[in-house]
């Protein structure tokens, strides 16, 4: 999650005149500095400040300000409750209720249940996207997309739903050309016409030659992700072609 700059202004509003110096520390430094140190995100930090607060017996207003911060900064429910039993083994079971009495007044809303799409998104680092729906005629199954550089080397994330994959396609080019991809999440193939497939996972870099008829997609039971890199050519084109059908798909695993 990225860190979005935390700006603090009660201790000059509660204490400016009372105690200046102390104001200073809280606003500029606790909040102005620590909190908007990138070496951890928001989320972390504020699931951190909430546990040393049940640890000190701390359940006033202050515990939850900050277990609406921990909230804000995308604790759910489900991750604030088990951040809660699990520090009540160490810091006491009465801290625990304490702390669960004050959680409850501020989780009030049910949560729907997460998609199988937003449980995969929790896997990843780069976004899922939108439905992929310019080129949905080209894919078996559903696909999204999202753009992640349109700047210097433009290229995007594209993930597919379990079985989804896109049709036998070539990359046209009289001179360069091609694609090169990137898995970053689940598993998938890559097929070039009269080979074997090949297994990607996270980490796996394919580089496609251009003018090469081929295909990629998820493996039966995985959602999968790649980045898609179109590299720079001489009369480039894309010629789509027949879908993966079921009998060849079907014989991965």
């Amino acid at each position: 999650m990225t860190n979005k700059k935390i700006v603090q202004t009660a201790g000059r509003t509660q204490l400016g005149d009372f105690a200046p110096e102390f104001a200073h520390y809280n606003d500029d430094v606790l909040f102005g500095e620590n909190w908007n140190n990138t070496d951890l995100d928001l989320k972390t930090r504020s699931l951190l400040t909430v546990i040393s607060l049940m640890s000190q017996g701390i359940t006033d207003s202050s515990l939850k300000y900050h277990l609406q911060n921990a909230k804000n900064h995308g604790v759910t429910k489900a991750e604030i409750a088990a951040a809660i039993t699990h520090t009540a083994f160490y810091a006491g079971w009465p801290k625990a209720w304490a702390t669960f009495n004050l959680a409850k007044e501020v989780w009030t809303d049910k949560e729907p249940a997460l998609t199988e799409k937003d449980k995969y998104q929790k896997t990843i680092f780069f976004p899922i996207g939108k439905t992929n729906d310019a080129y949905a005629k080209y894919f078996v199954g559903q696909s999204y997309l999202a753009p992640i550089s349109t700047e210097q080397v433009t290229f995007f994330n594209v993930t597919f739903e379990p079985k989804c994959r896109n049709n036998w396609h070539i990359h046209h080019a009289t001179k360069g050309g091609g694609q090169m991809l990137v898995a970053v999440g689940g598993r998938g193939y890559y097929q070039e016409w009269g080979k074997a497939p090949i297994e990607m996972k996270p980490g796996d870099v394919i580089h496609i030659p251009a003018n090469v008829k081929h295909w990629h997609g998820a493996a039966p039971d995985s959602w999968f992700s790649h980045l898609a890199f179109e590299l720079a050519g001489e009369n480039t084109s894309n010629e789509w072609l027949d879908a993966v059908t079921d009998e060849e798909y079907g014989k991965l695993k």
